[in-house]
């Protein structure tokens, strides 16, 4: 074992949340403080330790991963209002998929994979059988379990659970939170895209406007973060050095309040704040301010292009009403541009169209302009609706939308609704235009 492994051992050893020291280490397991700093920050890599400003480094617990779409079956619990009845200390693990122990049991062990949960009913042939097999177990209508199917469960350390609703409401409520798990998994943020710190080229407050030189001249890059001990302190760009000498350092030329992000945010805010605020690159921080690396904004608007030609499997509420407006047909005289059949869906109690949808629907008919007309995409930033008249559950609603001020940046659309040739709303759509395609 090396001298570094021997060190991240003794720090796997040692409780979460002590305190742990470079000078300490080195003391206790007699080793140099060079060694015990880079298998610290070794440690840190692999999530066993973490500097927490004004704290210091500590343990910390390892956070396992695991793919976003799965659920714990402590989830799965709480998303059936159920409860636990033994293998209490499998309700960490996550489930892959969900069966209904409605065969006999020679047909349903074909259908058995690990990581798997079962509902069934008052079946404990079934619910044996499962447990046998490494499924868990969720007992649907309240049925009491026998003691030996719990007891089984405990030395399985699989979750036994049970619910007062009945099969097919259970089902419904677990496979709706496998979907929103699978539309937060879809959603890119600032890690998926970003340059980590190991490619990054970045400046120190003494380095002087000959060293940007030489660096841009070798990149190709016209900005860069300025870091001291690890941390931001700062942003200069090419801009800021115009008129200044060669020898001028770094620390009198950067902008100290500069914008940053970090790794949990979406892609579409970054893009947003980039172009809000006329940004070509943004810092990613940690909470401390360590520099993690950098984001372009040719790294978000490639992976927003990227998201936009990805097929989905499963549909978010946008998707649900971009498929239910279509463009209106050409062999009918009219100016109108889009139409749609207002659906059960779509209405509120008194069978109306809700006012959120028809946000929703005028919004997508501007961008769905927008992408054919000007070949844009663009972030709504202002939307100004004035809804007239009732829309029934049923009427056949038209759109006719018109791009009446557009920049290279910013458009300005606007959307008539009609029913029955009859004016019944309109709006004013504010967007920042985010790329081109």
């Amino acid at each position: 074992m090396t001298k570094n492994e021997q060190i991240i051992q003794y720090i796997e050893s040692l409780p979460v949340g002590e305190k742990i020291s470079v000078r300490g280490i080195a003391k206790q397991l007699h080793m140099s403080e060079g060694t015990a700093y880079r298998a610290i920050k070794d440690a840190e890599s692999l999530g066993i330790v973490s500097t927490i400003e004004r704290v210091g480094t500590i343990r910390i617990e390892k956070k396992t991963k695991y793919l976003p779409e799965m659920l714990t079956y402590e989830e799965i619990v709480r998303i059936i209002d159920g409860e636990v009845l033994g293998g209490h200390s499998g309700l960490k693990k996550h489930l892959n998929k969900f069966i209904i122990g409605a065969m006999t049991e020679d047909v349903m062990v074909r259908y058995f994979t690990p990581n798997s949960l079962i509902l069934v009913g008052n079946r404990s042939g079934v619910q044996q059988l499962a447990l046998e097999n490494d499924l868990a177990v969720l007992v649907t209508g309240g049925f009491d379990v026998d003691d030996h199917i719990i007891e089984l469960a405990n030395a399985k350390e699989l979750p036994l659970m049970v619910s007062s609703y009945d099969t097919f409401t259970v089902a419904m409520m677990i496979n709706r939170s496998m979907n929103d798990q699978m539309i937060k998994k879809d959603i890119l943020t600032i890690k998926d895209v970003y340059t980590p710190i190991e490619q990054t080229e970045f400046l120190t407050p003494t380095d002087t406007v000959n060293t940007f030189h030489q660096i841009s001249d070798k990149t190709g890059l016209s900005r860069f973060p300025v870091t001291y001990n690890n941390r931001l302190i700062g942003v200069v760009t090419a801009k800021d050095l115009i008129g200044k000498s060669e020898n001028t350092t770094i620390e009198r030329v950067m902008t100290k309040n500069t914008v940053t992000v970090q790794l949990h945010v979406s892609i579409a805010n970054v893009s947003h704040r980039m172009i809000w605020e006329d940004i070509e690159m943004i810092p990613v921080v940690a909470d401390n301010l360590q520099l993690l690396g950098v984001v372009s904004r040719q790294d978000v608007m490639k992976a927003m292009q990227t998201v936009q030609q990805q097929p989905q499997t499963i549909h978010t509420f946008e998707d649900e009403m971009a498929l239910a407006i279509e463009e209106y047909p050409e062999h009918l005289e009219n100016t109108y541009d889009y139409r749609v059949y207002i659906q059960p869906q779509m209405i509120n109690n008194y069978g109306t169209i809700s006012y959120g949808v028809l946000c929703e629907l005028v919004t997508l008919a501007a961008k769905t302009k927008m992408l054919s007309e000007s070949n844009t995409n663009g972030i709504i930033e202002k939307i100004q609706l004035d809804y007239f008249s009732l829309i029934q559950i049923g009427n056949e609603v038209n759109f006719r939308v018109d791009i009446f001020h557009q920049t290279r940046r910013s458009s300005l659309v606007q959307v008539d609704v009609f029913h029955e040739n009859s004016m019944v709303a309109k709006a004013i759509i504010s967007t920042q235009i985010i790329d081109r395609n």
